[in-house]
């Protein structure tokens, strides 16, 4: 599906980035991928050589400097132009009530999770419409997006902005013909979840238990995340953006059949319920 095309990905090192460049290789794309650590991006790259037939380019990226964002994208520039973008990279940041969690690094949490979704995001839309290319961007979304996460508040509040942005965003730059979309990829088993093993109940509270059985059970395959990514880089998912999508759980290889339903209306955003959604008549 993504044959010809230059795709970047932060957080591409491991996890579900590294997936979804695996998965975008596998399709044909030419891959940037984009993280902190050097060691693991170089072992990253190496795996991805070896299963692709295309370059792949690794280059050291913290998504909270501009400076480093730029850069990235400009690698992908140099080896042909900038067709997508999954912005993957991400942390939990600190767990915990908030009465108890340090101020300084919550908002760190928020300057990984959302700054960086920002600063991916706005340099990629710049370059896509500077170029005049039709792209596509895919923010990661995840738990506290849809639902209250308690004990994870930075988490949260970070991961439900980065939805809103992207359906925000998504409006702003349609006229260019680039579409942006934010995945929930589904409880994943990465490397995250050991700090709320760490944590403990006492901190991390009734998501110990959680994360242990769906630990025992094997979580969500990443590969999961990483074919909704590649779908909605592709032209398959021509016409689809603004939207919040639960990969696991929302049938979207079948939205193609749907975009006059789905466009113009509120499905799969965010949203307030107010009485009348729920069949009361009291407002």
């Amino acid at each position: 599906m993504l044959a010809g095309r230059t795709v970047v990905i932060t957080g591409g090192s491991m996890g579900i980035g590294l997936a979804c460049a695996e998965e975008c290789v596998r399709e044909g794309a030419t891959v940037v991928i984009g993280a902190r650590g050097e060691k693991d991006l170089a072992a990253a790259a190496e795996r991805l050589t070896l299963t692709g037939k295309g370059p792949v380019r690794a280059v050291r990226t913290d998504v909270t400097s501009a400076a480093e964002v730029d850069r990235l994208l400009a690698v992908a520039l140099e080896l042909g132009r900038l067709d997508g973008v999954i912005h993957a990279a991400g942390i939990y940041g600190p767990i915990g009530p908030v009465v108890k969690v340090d101020p300084d690094e919550w908002f760190d949490a928020i300057r990984v999770n959302l700054l960086g979704s920002f600063l991916v995001a706005r340099a990629s839309c710049r370059v896509m419409a500077e170029k005049g290319t039709q792209g596509s961007i895919v923010l990661m979304s995840g738990g506290g997006a849809a639902t209250p996460f308690p004990n994870y508040t930075a988490y949260a509040c970070g991961k439900v902005a980065v939805v809103r942005l992207a359906e925000t965003l998504a409006q702003e730059v349609a006229p260019a013909g680039i579409r942006v979309n934010a995945i929930a990829p589904g409880f994943v088993a990465t490397r995250l979840h050991q700090q709320t093993l760490e944590a403990g109940a006492g901190l991390a509270g009734a998501f110990v238990d959680t994360t242990r059985q769906q630990l025992a059970q094997g979580g969500v395959p990443p590969t999961v995340a990483a074919r909704t990514c590649s779908f909605l880089l592709s032209d398959k998912a021509s016409g689809i953006t603004g939207r919040f999508v639960a990969a696991p759980y929302d049938g979207w290889e079948k939205w193609p059949d749907h975009l006059a339903e789905i466009g113009g209306s509120d499905l799969f955003t965010l949203r307030r319920i107010i009485p009348k959604d729920r069949g009361m008549d009291w407002q």
